[in-house]
């Protein structure tokens, strides 16, 4: 009789201890577990957070983006302004090519949120300087006009910003030609704010100038050496108006320093920096120039075909439309 109570006291003992092991497997599972989910959550917030509109903001970037009318414009514009949605600091100068500002390029900056960080101006190119029938885009200079009037502006601004005593210094703001054709990373915009007082910053390109990249050369110390360009090397500047930011004090000091109509092709570039800085002075950045966060893509150029022999009948697709 004892033997059998003890075989089963036993039999109990070995239950509550299996019980217990389990227990305690559980609540260790549990926590393992709950940790795991906590650490894909704060991972998928982080994955979030990538596309939502960073709350930091550094030195306002004036970003200039010369448009003309064209099928394609509103759908870059469009696009374009997006990126611009999600970098706090970037103030956008739109400059048309026309005698007036238009409706479209109104529009998107309704609808995109950016009119109180924007302005819209025109300026029409010269006849004689502007593109004829089927003249290849190479043939004469664009966004000249454009250009110089957004930095007349930007000028201007700043100086009237300057004199009134407000907190914004010239030196902490920057300047960056950004065409409305390129693609752009937001992480981009973090570099450009790196730029130092009294610098121009520059960094890769890709898809340009006949390689996959075009890139300044750096020596040991980090010194920009020169560039890697393969069509015209010979430029005092080979690179691309994408590459480079220019801090605002060097454009309110050096008010000649602009763009023309009387440099050769590839040369607008130079045209303006020859005036700002020297090649070894200019400031690199995006990790020693070593990844690429602005593209040179281009809008397929739409077939209208049908559309034009919609025309020729008196009738539109996009009748009463803004396409």
């Amino acid at each position: 009789m004892n033997q059998e109570i003890r075989l089963r006291l036993k039999h109990l003992l070995a239950f509550l201890a299996i019980v217990l092991f389990l227990f305690f497997y559980s609540l260790s599972s549990r926590g393992c577990s709950g940790e795991q989910e906590e650490q894909a959550v704060v991972a998928e917030q982080n994955g979030r957070d990538a596309f939502l509109p960073n709350p930091k903001t550094g030195p306002t970037i004036y970003a200039v983006t010369p448009t003309y009318a064209r099928p394609v414009q509103k759908a870059e514009l469009t696009r374009l302004s997006h990126v611009i949605r999600l970098v706090p600091s970037v103030f956008w100068v739109i400059v048309e090519d026309a005698e007036k500002t238009s409706t479209l390029v109104t529009n998107v900056l309704k609808r995109s949120g950016l009119e109180n960080r924007s302005v819209q101006l025109s300026a029409k190119t010269p006849t004689n300087f502007k593109l004829q029938g089927k003249d290849p885009n190479w043939l004469k200079p664009r966004g000249v006009e454009q250009r110089n009037t957004a930095l007349k502006w930007i000028r201007q601004h700043l100086k009237r910003s300057r004199d009134a005593g407000e907190t914004e210094s010239p030196g902490h703001s920057l300047v960056y030609f950004m065409d409305d054709d390129n693609t752009y990373s937001t992480e981009l915009f973090d570099e450009i704010a790196k730029i130092e007082p009294g610098k121009v910053g520059v960094w890769p390109v890709g898809l340009v100038g006949g390689l996959m990249v075009e890139k300044p050369v750096l020596n040991r110390d980090g010194l920009v050496l020169g560039f890697n360009s393969a069509w015209k090397p010979e430029r005092p500047f080979p690179l691309d108006m994408a590459g480079f930011a220019i801090s605002s004090d060097l454009l309110l000091s050096t008010p000649e320093a602009q763009f023309s109509y009387e440099v050769e092709r590839g040369y607008q570039e130079s045209e303006i920096l020859r005036h700002l800085t020297i090649v070894h002075d200019m400031q690199p950045l995006a990790s020693g120039c070593k990844e690429v966060l602005v593209w040179h893509t281009r809008t397929e150029t739409p077939k209208l075909d049908a559309e034009k022999a919609l025309q020729k009948t008196n009738k539109k697709s996009n009748d009463g439309m803004e396409v």
